[in-house]
């Protein structure tokens, strides 16, 4: 229970926090609204503006239904064999392209499947001429299936996982196909994410920057998001960027509001990889058929990193990282990702505090409900507006007041912290929930209130997720590029901005060595960030 002046406390807390993110976002909005409305509503409807709007959204269903339905064998096989050797660094191998930066993930790609890569190498041998390109429609699905395709198993596994272990006796017992376990009691378990699950991808995949910007290839292959960059970027055409601005809105509103239909699929990422026992499967062919989707998945992911480590480490690595230019990236990269974490934690801090003051009342009113109901809804507020569409809203928005790149650094810092809000969000809510549920009322009675509160109990018990939220917002905001390609330049440089900045001058080996060191800066704080997040589940 809280006192009268720690639950104002807290709502004023989390009013603030809500009201300098509004007030971010509608500035930004403001000024697209303002710049020249009547051009821009004409530009909403040529023939240009509709061609990119479709193939965002054929992309975006191309890459949803292979991701989905590669993903179903895949979770299917480590489902049904729960001794296969190394399963469980196979499960732990498919989170690792989540907390890899983008960018870095395309260079591992163009080294397998590029022109010059290894697979169309061999296949070249082989005598097919230019058998795969990765630029184009196809290198944008395969790089989509790349990032989405381990997230949907292992969230399919994790509902597998979840089935109660008296189904697997009574299949048994029953003398049950393999058709029939599949269509009664697997099928049962994973229909239910689903939708979910593609909902999430669709949405990642409809604004996706970076993969597009890197593998587009050209006019005829660019997303919404990647138009509006090109539009301000290069041809400097304020109505057409803020058109189409508009119409990503439009479509994120769309597609949050149909994915707000489905049920979300519940994140068992502490869980997964646990072995239950299974009595089926036991054929020769069906052996056979769940080794080599494994194995196909496991090559699928490990060839690109294997790539980003081979071609990293022939580059002049040490050279690289004494270089001035790196070592001014390095620090802008450190400095943004360490500002946008620490405004992240104390955004979502204060969020979280607001809700839990106002869960706390007795009888709240309706202000006090539609506050908190505000509160929640923050998250997708959020990615209703992507950082690219921020970007125009303020690059407008200061382009009267001089150079836009003084501000640029706040800007970037301002705009990665809302990128990593609803992370951090979900990391912290848990772990603030049940540590006032734990010790709420013995510190009111005790009478124990203030900084007293606050240092004996709380930072105890919090020290390590809110590190753990920072971690994780950090690990986002050094592998973005959207965020600075609007503002990127020769006086604002980061870490992905100098890797493709090298990439687009054809200096691939450098852009190689920066990756790997990029990446392994991304891993080392996710890898934290998951170690302490699994060690909370547990004590939870």
């Amino acid at each position: 229970m809280l006192t009268g002046v720690e639950r104002r406390r807290g709502i004023a807390f989390g009013m603030a926090s809500l009201l300098g993110i509004v007030l971010f976002i509608g500035l930004a909005l403001g000024a697209l609204l303002s710049w020249d409305a009547g051009t821009s509503g004409e530009r909403l409807f040529t023939a240009y503006t509709w061609r990119i709007l479709r193939f965002t959204l054929w992309q975006a269903t191309l890459s949803t239904v292979l991701s989905v339905g590669l993903a179903i064998p895949v979770a299917l096989a480590l489902a049904r064999r729960p001794n296969f050797l190394g399963r469980i660094w196979i499960i732990r191998l498919m989170a690792v392209p989540m907390g890899l930066p983008v960018l870095i993930g395309a260079l591992g790609l163009i080294g397998i499947w590029g022109r010059q890569g290894m697979l169309n190498g061999l296949l070249l041998k082989l005598g097919l001429d230019q058998p795969v390109s990765i630029y184009g429609l196809s290198g944008i699905l395969l790089a989509h299936v790349f990032f989405n395709l381990p997230l949907a198993a292992r969230l399919m596994l994790a509902a597998l996982e979840r089935l109660p272990a008296e189904y697997w006796f009574l299949s048994s017992s029953l003398g049950m196909k393999s058709l029939s376990i599949f269509r009664f009691i697997e099928w049962s378990a994973i229909r239910g994410v689903i939708p979910g699950i593609a909902g999430l991808i669709f949405m990642l995949c409809a604004t996706s920057f970076t993969l597009v910007l890197v593998l587009g290839g050209g006019p005829a292959a660019t997303t919404l998001e990647v138009a509006i960059y090109q539009a301000l970027r290069f041809d400097f055409e304020p109505p057409r960027a803020i058109a189409l601005s508009f119409l990503q809105i439009g479509v994120t509103a769309l597609i949050l509001i149909a994915i707000s239909l489905f049920p979300a699929p519940e994140d068992s990422s502490a869980d997964v990889g646990r072995a239950v026992r299974r009595f089926d499967g036991k054929t020769p062919t069906a052996r056979l058929w769940d080794c080599l989707a494994i194995l196909l998945a496991t090559a699928f992911l490990i060839l690109p990193l294997a790539s980003i480590i081979l071609s990293g480490l022939k580059a002049d690595l040490w050279n690289l990282v004494t270089s001035p230019i790196f070592l001014r990236a390095a620090l802008t990269s450190l400095t943004i990702a360490f500002t946008a974490g620490l405004l992240a934690v104390t955004a979502a801090l204060a969020i979280i505090t607001a809700r839990n003051a106002i869960a706390d009342m007795k009888l709240p009113g309706a202000p006090a409900k539609s506050l908190s109901t505000l509160l929640g809804g923050m998250s997708s507020l959020v990615l209703l507006v992507p950082p690219v569409v921020l970007g125009t809203g303020w690059f407008l928005l200061l382009q009267p007041f001089g150079d836009v790149a003084r501000f640029a650094p706040a800007l970037v810092a301002a705009i990665n912290m809302l990128m990593a809000l609803p992370f951090v969000v979900r990391v912290l809510a848990p772990a603030m929930q049940l540590h006032h549920k734990r010790t709420g009322r013995l510190t009111a009675s005790l009478g124990i209130s203030g900084w007293a509160k606050l240092w004996r109990i709380d930072r105890p018990a919090l020290t390590k997720p809110l590190l753990v939220g920072l971690s994780f917002a950090m690990a986002l905001s050094l592998g973005d590029l959207g965020a600075v390609a609007l503002f990127g330049s020769a006086d604002l440089t980061t870490l992905p901005w100098l890797v493709y900045s090298r990439l687009s001058s054809y200096r691939t080996n450098d852009a190689d060595g920066l990756a790997l060191i990029l990446g392994v800066i991304c891993l080392i704080l996710t890898m934290i960030g998951t170690a302490g997040y699994r060690k909370a589940n547990d004590r939870g």
